[in-house]
């Protein structure tokens, strides 16, 4: 490949879309001297401050998703698309990529679309186990669709399909050995087993409610507890801790070191999410998924079955948690055994070369 190569990756939202969109635009740079990475989001998104802050341009595009509940923003969302789309095309035609790569969220959508209208190579990240809408629509027009989960060419044509994995953070491939620096860096008491609690950037309130009401029962039985609250539950958590003896509790808005606090982990509490389940199989900790029933097509319900049916993870239904919750992580805690064959497993699912698997398709298509 003599000449320059330029790719735009568009998509965001989450967390869970923006870190593996990032990590492919790492693997690309690493892979090709001569390439230029354009990003497109939705504007007012949490990418277009990520992207930036990673070192990559973005643009953003005025979409808008449909609310769940009834509301006059609603009547918008087909005019900010149709807008959307518009902007899409002008972006294309003047960056001129090779390919477009489509990572989910809102912005993926009418870019891919448009790309397809202009002739230009388009490939789908699918992360989760269950495909949507969007992406089985888009996969009509797409070269090739990389998904993390086998068994879907159910949604999209056999002949498209590979099987990737969902690129995680580099920084979790090291967590066996980051033990001792986990236990200073959260002053953490080594004899103790240690329950991480995760509910994403802005919280899980079924996770959260669980948590502040059986605060006093976790630290009782001697477990220590690392919990992220998110941005919605953090004072709250905060004066309940501060305002009492729990001295095993410590409790964050975000955790900036994830790693550190996966390496402290002997149990794990989270959603299931597409990114957060990947990141987790590269960890082969002891899991407990409480899927959240407030996503589209329920899809985090099916990523944690693909690990359930595997005996790689436990799952509980969010309306159970607050009944169900405590008592299967003191349970869990209690069996050893169960412990190491949960970890066991779920580490068997891991994809540690998704980055690269996923560049190697994008740069198939860049040569074709």
């Amino acid at each position: 490949m003599n000449k320059k190569i330029k790719i735009i990756i568009s998509g965001g939202g989450t967390g869970g879309h923006i870190y593996p969109a990032v990590s492919i635009a790492n693997t690309l740079k690493k892979r090709v001297a001569d390439i230029e990475i354009l990003f497109v989001g939705a504007a007012g998104r949490m990418e277009m401050e990520k992207i930036p802050t990673a070192g990559y341009k973005i643009i953003g595009l005025p979409v808008a998703g449909l609310q769940r509940r009834l509301t006059l923003k609603n009547f918008a969302v087909p005019f900010k698309f149709i807008k959307s789309l518009n902007c899409a095309k002008k972006i294309i035609k003047d960056f001129a990529p090779d390919v477009v790569v489509g990572v989910g969220g809102y912005a993926s959508a009418p870019t891919l679309y448009a790309a397809s209208k202009l002739g230009i190579a388009t490939l789908i990240q699918e992360q989760n186990s269950y495909a949507g809408l969007t992406n089985k629509l888009l996969a009509k027009k797409a070269k090739k669709i990389c998904v993390a989960y086998s068994g879907m060419q159910k949604f999209f044509p056999a002949t498209k399909t590979v099987l990737t994995g969902n690129p995680v953070r580099q920084d979790l491939f090291n967590v066996k050995n980051l033990e001792k620096e986990a236990h200073e860096f959260f002053n953490l008491d080594k004899s103790k087993k240690t329950l991480l609690v995760v509910g994403g950037s802005l919280g899980a309130r079924t996770l959260n409610t669980v948590i502040l009401k059986e605060l006093n029962r976790i630290n009782n039985n001697n477990v220590q507890l690392i919990w992220q609250t998110g941005k919605n539950y953090f004072t709250r958590a905060q004066n309940e801790v501060s305002y009492s003896t729990l001295t095993n509790t410590k409790v964050f808005e975000f955790i900036y070191r994830m790693d550190l606090a996966f390496a402290a982990a002997n149990i794990i509490i989270s959603r299931a999410g597409a990114g957060t389940i990947s990141e987790l199989c590269v960890v082969a900790k002891p899991c407990i998924l409480v899927p959240s029933p407030n996503v589209s097509e329920d899809h985090q319900t099916k990523n944690a079955m693909a690990l359930v049916n595997k005996d790689a993870a436990v799952k509980i239904n969010d309306e159970h948690a607050q009944n169900d919750l405590i008592d299967t992580v003191l349970q869990l805690l209690s069996n050893e055994e169960k412990m190491n064959s949960l970890g066991n497993n779920i580490s068997k699912l891991a994809m540690p070369n998704a980055a690269e698997n996923i560049v190697d398709e994008i740069l198939k298509l860049v040569e074709q």
